[in-house]
């Protein structure tokens, strides 16, 4: 079933990112509104059960498609604005669905692992905070909001910690092209095909921690990702 669900998605994302490569605007913009309902639609249809887990992946995936939608509606610093706030909240809540494993995550395990997070971070504040001006304060936040994120998401299992590493990627994408401080060729294309791999990793992590769960408590012994 989850095959089944999965398709729309993929069809999506893959339409959404031959439109960026392709420069049809009106084209982008539309599917990139569908892509997170799509993806929803895969993790509604495929959770055996609306655990913690779930709901709040699913509070974070609608931020997230506010953080994709509001912006259209208005102007420059305003839809810059609005997008951070919005995929903000929609990390809180991610923090929030997995902060429960953070024993299980590179905070507690393998803490070597948390270097590169440290380190990215640092990098990206450095580079972008200047160039930010009043928003600096909010970068910062954000910032700080994502690499938690992606360090926490290391405790769920391998799905969401490839996940939150290449969620933390995409958004750094973004804040280096939005303050003028290094922009790569096909720009949009990389932070959107980023972005559509990471929500994805993350949405089969969690379904794939809510049906290891549901197989212990039925009394089955399922193969169980390790964290580490």
């Amino acid at each position: 079933m989850r095959g089944t669900l999965l398709a729309p998605y993929l069809l999506v994302a893959a339409a959404h990112l031959l439109c960026d490569a392709a420069g049809w605007d009106a084209l982008a913009a539309a599917t990139q509104v569908l892509l997170v309902p799509a993806l929803a639609l895969v993790l509604v249809g495929s959770a055996r059960q609306s655990t913690r887990l779930v709901r709040l992946t699913r509070w974070a995936l609608l931020f997230s498609w506010l953080g994709d939608t509001a912006p259209r509606l208005l102007d420059d610093d305003a839809a810059f604005g609005a997008m951070l706030g919005c995929f903000l909240v929609a990390q809180v809540f991610y923090i929030s669905a997995f902060r429960p494993y953070a024993g299980r995550s590179v905070l507690r395990t393998r803490r070597g692992w948390l270097t590169p997070y440290v380190v990215a971070l640092l990098a990206l504040l450095a580079t972008c905070a200047p160039a930010a001006g009043a928003l600096a304060p909010a970068v910062v936040v954000y910032g700080c909001s994502l690499a938690a994120m992606a360090v926490l998401a290391t405790g769920v299992n391998k799905l969401t910690w490839a996940g939150g590493a290449i969620f933390m990627a995409s958004d750094s994408l973004i804040a280096l092209d939005a303050f003028d401080v290094w922009t790569q060729p096909g720009h949009d294309v990389w932070v959107m095909g980023t972005y559509c791999v990471a929500q994805l990793l993350l949405v089969l992590g969690v379904l794939r921690e809510v049906g290891a769960k549901t197989g212990e408590a039925a009394g089955e012994h399922p193969s169980v990702v390790p964290a580490g």
